[in-house]
C-alpha cells in the first residue's frame, strides 16, 4: 500500500505537539490510551448504557479536539467536507457496535474479534500464497475465542464485535486519506462532531437523565480524552508518516493491550484457550501486515 505521508509541511497546529514524536511511540500510546479508556467506559454501562457512553465519549472527545485544532470550514471543498462527514459516521458506527459488543463479552475477546478489520486491510496489500497461513491463524484464533471455555459467549456480542471490525478497517483507510487532506487534526475534529451528533438520539434514549450525573460526566470526560481525543490524534499524525501496512503491524498488539486493560480495570480473567486465541490473532496480523509491506515495497 502507498504511504500515507503528506508531501507538504504540517501547519503550525500540527508542528509542536506531535511531529517530533516517533510514529511507533504514537501508535503504541494510542493503543494503550484507547484500551484503558474502553475499560473505563465499560464501568459506565450500568448507568447510561453503551449508547449513552458512546455519546459522552464522542461529545467530550469533540470538545477537546475542537479546542486544540480549531478547524475551519471556510475554503474547504464539498468533497473534503464530505470525507470528514463520512469518517465521522464511520467513527460513530464503530463506537456504537463495539460498545454494544463490550456490554456482552470481555474486552480482550471483543478487541480480538474486532481485529478482523485491520487484518483484512493488511491482507488486501499482499498477494502471496503465504497469506493463506495468516488467514488460517486468524480463523484458528477466532475459533479458540468463541469455542471451548468461551462456549457461553454471547452470539450477538460476537457479531457486534465483528461488525465493529468492519468499521475499523474502513476507519484505517479513511484515516489515511483524512490526514492527507486536512492539516493537523482539523479534519478529525470535524469528523468527531459529526459522530457526536449522530450518536445523540440513541444516547439520550438509553442514558436519559443519568447522562448529566456528575459521576457520568466525569467518567465520560475521561473516556472521551483517553478513547477518542488522544488516540485519534496520535493515529492521524502517525498515518501521515507511515504506510497503512506498517500501522497494521504496530496495531497488532491491540488485543493483548485490551486483555491487560480488562484484567487490571475490570477484573476480567481470561482462560488459557482464550489467551491462545488472542496470540493467534496477533500472529496473523503481524504476518499479514509484514507481507503487505513487502508487497508494497516490491511495486
Amino acid at each position: 500500500m502507498a504511504s500515507a505521508a503528506r508531501s507538504e509541511q504540517p501547519d503550525a497546529h500540527a508542528g509542536p505537539p506531535l511531529t517530533g514524536v516517533p510514529s511507533g511511540v504514537l501508535v503504541i500510546g494510542a493503543i494503550a490510551s484507547v484500551q484503558f479508556g474502553s475499560a473505563i467506559a465499560a464501568t459506565l454501562f450500568s448507568r447510561v448504557g453503551p449508547a449513552g457512553t458512546v455519546l459522552l465519549r464522542l461529545a467530550f472527545g469533540s470538545a477537546v479536539l475542537l479546542a486544540v485544532w480549531r478547524p475551519r470550514i471556510a475554503g474547504r471543498t464539498r468533497r473534503e467536507l464530505g470525507l470528514a462527514a463520512l469518517f465521522g459516521l464511520v467513527l460513530g458506527a464503530m463506537n456504537v457496535s463495539f460498545y454494544a459488543a463490550l456490554d456482552r463479552i470481555p474486552l480482550g475477546i471483543a478487541v480480538s474479534l474486532e481485529f478482523v478489520g485491520p487484518l483484512t486491510v493488511a491482507l488486501l496489500g499482499s498477494r502471496r500464497a503465504l497469506d493463506l497461513l495468516w488467514v488460517a491463524l486468524a480463523a484458528g484464533g477466532i475459533l479458540a475465542l468463541t469455542r471451548g471455555d468461551a462456549q457461553a459467549l454471547s452470539g450477538l456480542g460476537v457479531a457486534l464485535a465483528l461488525l465493529a471490525g468492519v468499521f475499523w478497517g474502513v476507519y484505517i483507510l479513511l484515516n489515511a486519506r483524512l490526514g492527507q487532506v486536512f492539516p493537523g487534526g482539523s479534519g478529525l475534529a470535524l469528523a468527531m462532531c459529526v459522530a457526536a451528533l449522530a450518536a445523540v438520539p440513541a444516547g439520550i434514549a438509553e442514558g436519559g437523565a443519568h447522562l448529566l450525573d456528575a459521576e457520568s460526566l466525569l467518567a465520560g470526560a475521561a473516556v472521551g480524552v483517553l478513547s477518542s481525543a488522544i488516540p485519534y490524534s496520535f493515529e492521524v499524525e502517525a498515518l501521515r508518516r507511515i504506510a497503512t501496512s506498517v500501522f497494521g503491524v504496530l496495531m497488532s498488539i491491540e488485543p493483548a493491550m485490551a486483555a491487560l486493560a480488562g484484567l487490571l480495570v475490570l477484573g476480567q480473567h481470561l482462560s488459557a484457550r482464550v489467551l491462545v486465541g488472542i496470540a493467534l490473532v496477533i500472529a496473523a496480523s503481524v504476518g499479514a501486515s509484514l507481507g503487505a509491506r513487502r508487497a508494497a515495497l516490491a511495486l
